[in-house]
């Protein structure tokens, strides 16, 4: 039985190869104070930043910038830009990039005016905002964490080596936010399939939860099958605009909320790549992919129904003349070979994992309860040392 739920997702899209054409018209609903948060210097190089700032001087904003988010946001820099967005009177923060910088941007916006300190209230205590939150905006230039029509938000914490994602409510989502696949075309392969399988793990998350017939499993397994194919062309030619602009709104749909609905949920692959990026600070992606595998062989037993199911209607596995469990397994067989298909990092030992990480990895590692499996401390050690 579908479970219960409420559903709003008030962020704007504005999608295709025009999209920017409808900043200005965007930003007339906010005041003259704007802040312009980005990345390195990719920005600049492709002409966007020079675009962007046309359009913001053409709407008359003063525009104080905030450049250099990295790819795993710190949280000295969240405590860098709260001091500029108050002494700046900041009206709207402009995010331009990927999902690092947009989830950088909410986490700014509920920050800047907490009154106590915003890791220990948002990312240790979990708490709700209490305080005034700055708008967002957001202007992608990378698909893959759905950042751009959601409320999260992953700060990365070095000294106690924790890296811890919030989710807040939909009054910190993007107001806005402008999603033109050819802004993607010049990333570098490995961030490109980064996150092509941040996409693909944000769907199965979800997907390898509850046992009941869900209008959003029907969903997942659609986009999926899409974006499957999809990465396939990509990869061989990144400047397809098909193949791009289909997975730059399969990475919105895989996490903007609306399959999540009438799920539990697992998160358990995030937790634990999370906990590798904390003491790695390797791409999001990366930490996912290499430990994805082995915690999946490990749950499957205890949702062979569903991972049957996965391996029939996403990966065209015939079941003729095998058990459950071995359409499952081709399945995952199926899934690791696309996988090193498109060239993603298969061990956590790549990443820069040793053995003497394992057990503060696995500490580091929230344990979830909406998957197929609640895992003890000394499984996620077991899965972390199948990963290496």
């Amino acid at each position: 039985m579908l479970g219960n739920f409420t559903y709003c997702n008030p962020t704007r899209l504005h999608f295709g190869d025009d999209a920017l054409e409808h900043l200005a018209e965007e930003l007339k609903l906010y005041g003259e104070n704007v802040l312009l948060t980005y990345g390195g210097g990719s920005i600049k190089k492709s002409g966007l930043y020079d675009d962007v700032m046309q359009i913001l001087q053409d709407c008359g904003k003063h525009v104080t910038e905030l450049p250099g988010v990295m790819p795993n946001p710190t949280v000295e820099k969240l405590y860098e830009g709260c001091k500029l967005a108050r002494e700046q009177k900041i009206d709207l923060i402009l995010a331009v990039g990927g999902g690092s910088v947009c989830d950088y941007a909410k986490a700014l916006s509920v920050s800047a005016y907490c009154e106590e300190d915003p890791w220990e209230k948002y990312y240790l205590r979990m708490e709700d905002v209490d305080n005034a939150i700055i708008p967002v905006g957001c202007i992608l230039t990378m698909v893959g964490t759905g950042s751009e029509m959601n409320g999260g938000a992953v700060i990365t914490n070095h000294d106690t080596k924790q890296k811890i994602g919030h989710v807040f409510g939909e009054n910190v989502f993007p107001k806005f936010s402008i999603l033109n696949p050819v802004y993607t075309f010049t990333l570098p392969k490995y961030q490109m399939v980064a996150g092509f399988y941040d996409i693909l793990n944000h769907i199965t998350e979800q997907y390898f939860s509850g046992t009941d017939d869900c209008t959003s499993d029907y969903v997942m397994e659609g986009l999926m099958r899409s974006l499957i194919h999809s990465a396939r062309i990509a990869v061989k030619n990144p400047e397809d605009y098909e193949a791009r602009s289909n997975i730059m709104w399969i990475a919105t749909w895989a996490l903007n909320t609306m399959v999540a609905k009438g799920k539990t949920t697992d998160w358990m692959v995030h937790m634990i790549g999370q906990s590798v990026g904390a003491y790695t600070d390797a791409t999001h992606g990366m930490t996912l992919s290499a430990v994805s595998m082995a915690y999946y062989r490990h749950i499957m037993p205890y949702g062979l129904a569903k991972f049957k199911r996965f391996a029939i209607q996403v990966w065209d596995i015939d079941p003729t003349g095998k058990t459950d469990e071995e359409i499952a397994s081709a399945g995952l067989n199926a899934m690791e070979a696309w996988m090193r298909e498109i060239g993603l990092v298969m061990r956590i030992g790549e990443l820069g994992v040793t053995e003497d990480m394992l057990e503060g990895i696995a500490d580091g590692s929230f344990i979830m309860t909406g998957g197929y499996k609640v895992l003890t401390h000394e499984e996620i050690v077991e899965i972390l040392k199948e990963s290496m």
